[in-house]
């Protein structure tokens, strides 16, 4: 190899390793904390300019250290947010070890001044998707430490409506349950882990804020391109808002953890809604 071979090859692996260690060291664990507005219809005076803050797949498990779910709690925290939504996904299930896990983390769990609720995600169904006794006790861990959890039902929280369908993958997905009593008088929002759900045919007249997960963004995403690989039907159900044009506006977060800790291009996320009056409907 001659002289300009090897600096050629030695910068192609010079930034290959660079590449390597910003994708495993240095993004999964690079925070973005994303502001947003959020037009509510029917919105009641007193909650316009409360913020509402988004949570989602945490992701606690083995495959990578959650000591940075907690800094992120932490750091959440002294937003002092006045509601805050979990949309799912608190572990990374593999066997019994992941309870103490958790409840490790949620000691640390952000609540808001007004009210805090959750849904569940697939991943906390334990394996196949369809363990409801790991389900339940997620529910219960999560509830001792201050989040309602919404497993198709709703509720009323000082003035706004949350509307929580339970997974779409899990064997407890009966969003006709909550859905029959949609009251479109009411401020809402609606949670719901699983994006591809947006497509199917469960959502009567519910018009307003759908707030998802599941996605992760792609986690790794070539700058101008889509991302490679999504866990959705619809590859349009990446990341962001999403104007679902007819009368309903998607949110998906890009997750604030990973089952593996691998990012490019789609640093781990919490978002923070401002709250306002929607001129008409959404």
């Amino acid at each position: 190899m001659n002289r300009r071979g090897f600096i050629r090859t030695s910068a192609i692996g010079g930034a290959c390793l660079l590449s390597g260690v910003y994708t495993w060291q240095i993004e999964p664990y690079w925070l973005e904390i994303v502001q947003k507005t959020m037009p509510i219809a029917n919105l009641h005076d007193e909650l316009v300019g409360k913020t509402l803050m988004q949570i989602s797949d945490i992701h606690i498990g083995n495959r990578f250290d959650y000591s940075f779910i907690i800094e992120s709690f932490q750091r959440a925290q002294d937003l002092h947010p006045d509601f805050v939504v979990y949309t799912g996904d608190y572990v990374s299930y593999e066997n019994e070890k992941q309870f103490s896990q958790l409840e490790e983390v949620l000691k640390y769990t952000v609540k808001g001044n007004l009210g805090t609720v959750g849904i569940l995600g697939n991943h906390d169904y334990g394996k196949a998707w369809a363990e409801r006794e790991v389900a339940n006790r997620i529910t219960a861990l999560l509830a001792e430490n201050g989040v309602d959890v919404l497993r198709n039902d709703q509720r009323l929280i000082n003035g706004l409506n949350f509307i929580g369908f339970d997974d779409y993958w899990s064997t407890n997905f009966y969003p006709e349950k909550v859905i029959k009593h949609y009251d479109s008088s009411l401020p809402g929002i609606l949670l719901c882990h699983n994006p591809d759900v947006c497509d199917l045919d469960v959502w009567g007249d519910y018009t307003g804020w759908i707030l998802a997960g599941h996605t992760h963004g792609g986690q790794c995403k070539p700058p101008f391109l889509n991302p490679p690989m999504l866990p959705v039907k619809n590859k349009k159900y990446t990341s962001g808002e999403i104007d679902l044009e007819d009368g309903r506006r998607l949110y998906i977060n890009r997750a604030l953890g990973h089952l593996w800790p691998v990012r490019f291009n789609v640093r781990p996320e919490i978002t923070v809604f401002e709250l306002t009056k929607a001129k008409g409907n959404i």
